[in-house]
C-alpha cells in the first residue's frame, strides 16, 4: 500500500549548528565531535535537530514533499539584550537559509523573529521581504511579552503589508508550578499559545491586519477549549473588553492551526472552531510530542479529512 502524499509540513525544527554565529555566540558551546550543544546552561538533547539529512530521510519515509523549517524553543533565548538578539537572530536565520539552499526543492525557512525586541523584529521582516521572503516563526511565552502592546503595532503593520505567514510557537513560560511532571510542555505550551491568541483576538489585531496568516502550533493549544467562553464574555460585555472589535467566534476563523492534537475528537473541535479548511499538517519533527508517524497517528481520520490536512488546506497558505 502506498504512503499518502503530504504536500507540506509547516512545523519542523532544525538548529543550524554549522553557522559560526551559533557556535561562537556568548553563552553557547558546541562540540562537533560529540554533537553536544549547550545554550545558556541547558543542553539540547535531540541530536537530530543538527542533521537536515535526517529530516529529509524522515520526509522521504513519510511521503512529505516540503517542510517549512524553524528553530525550536531552546534557541529562543528571551534574556538577550537588543545587540545580542540581533546577532543571534542573524545567525539563526542565515543558518536556516543555508540549510534550505542545500535542499531547495524540499525545505524553506521560517525566519525567526526576536519578538521581545519589536523594532528589531520589524527590521528582520523588512530585510526578508526585500529579498522576496515573507514567512516567519514568532516565539511566544517570553516573560512580560504582550503581543497587544502598542510597541508591537509596527510589527503587525509590516507583516500585514507583506501578506506574511507567521507561525506562532510557544516557548517555556516562567511559572514554577509547572516544573514537575513535564508540565511546562504538557500544560504550559498549550496555555501560552492561548494567551498569545487571546491578545490578538481581543485587541482586534487580526481584524485590522487581515493579510497576515497566523498559524498556531499544536492545534491552537487550549484555544478551541475556551473559544466558547471567550465568545460568551464578549457577548455579555465583560469588564475590560472592547466590544467594538470583531467577536471572538469570527476572529478565530482568521487563524490556521497545525493538526497536532493527539486525539481525533480534539482535532474535530479545532476544525469546528477555526474552520476545517484552516487545519494544516505539522509534525513537530523531531520531538516525540509531535506526529513522527503521521499516517499511523492520524489513521483514525477519514480519508477526506486526511486529504484536506495533508494537501488541500496547505495549498491555501500564502505563496
Amino acid at each position: 500500500m502506498s504512503t499518502e502524499r503530504i504536500a507540506l509540513d509547516v512545523h519542523a525544527h532544525l538548529i543550524p549548528v554549522g553557522h559560526e554565529g551559533i557556535s561562537q555566540a556568548e553563552g553557547v558551546t558546541w562540540d562537533p565531535a560529540t554533537e553536544k550543544l549547550v545554550i545558556d546552561g541547558h543542553a539540547v538533547g535531540i541530536k537530530a535537530l543538527f542533521h537536515p539529512e535526517a529530516l529529509i530521510a524522515w520526509m522521504d519515509a513519510q511521503g512529505v514533499e516540503r517542510a517549512w523549517i524553524s528553530v525550536p524553543p531552546p534557541t529562543y533565548r528571551p534574556g538577550l539584550d537588543a545587540a545580542q538578539a540581533e546577532a543571534w537572530t542573524r545567525a539563526l536565520n542565515e543558518g536556516l537559509v543555508a540549510i534550505a539552499a542545500s535542499h531547495p526543492e524540499r525545505l524553506e525557512p521560517l525566519f525567526h523573529l526576536p519578538v521581545g525586541h519589536p523594532e528589531l523584529a520589524v527590521a528582520v521582516v523588512r530585510e526578508c521581504v526585500a529579498s522576496g521572503r515573507a514567512r516567519f516563526a514568532m516565539p511566544t511565552g517570553e516573560p512580560g511579552l504582550v503581543l497587544s502592546q502598542p510597541s508591537h503595532a509596527p510589527l503587525w503593520q509590516v507583516l500585514d503589508e507583506a501578506g506574511a505567514f507567521v507561525f506562532l510557537h510557544p516557548g517555556e513560560g516562567c511559572d514554577g508550578r509547572l516544573d514537575p511532571f513535564y508540565l511546562h510542555n504538557l500544560l504550559g505550551n498549550p496555555s501560552e499559545t492561548a494567551i498569545a491568541a487571546s491578545h490578538l483576538v481581543f485587541a482586534g489585531i487580526l481584524e485590522r491586519h487581515p493579510r497576515i496568516t497566523i498559524c498556531l502550533a499544536h492545534a491552537g493549544g487550549t484555544v478551541a477549549a475556551v473559544a466558547g467562553r471567550w465568545q460568551q464574555g464578549f457577548a455579555t460585555a465583560r469588564p475590560g473588553l472592547d466590544t467594538t472589535v470583531e467577536a471572538p467566534a469570527k476572529a478565530l476563523r482568521r487563524f490556521c492551526v497545525d493538526c497536532i492534537a493527539h486525539d481525533p475528537a480534539l482535532l474535530g473541535l479545532a476544525e469546528s472552531v477555526f474552520g476545517p479548511e484552516r487545519v494544516v499538517f505539522g509534525s513537530d519533527w523531531p520531538f516525540p510530542m509531535g506526529l513522527l508517524k503521521p499516517h499511523e497517528q492520524l489513521a483514525g481520520l477519514s480519508a477526506e479529512r486526511r486529504r484536506a490536512i495533508f494537501c488541500d488546506n496547505p495549498g491555501r497558505l500564502p505563496g
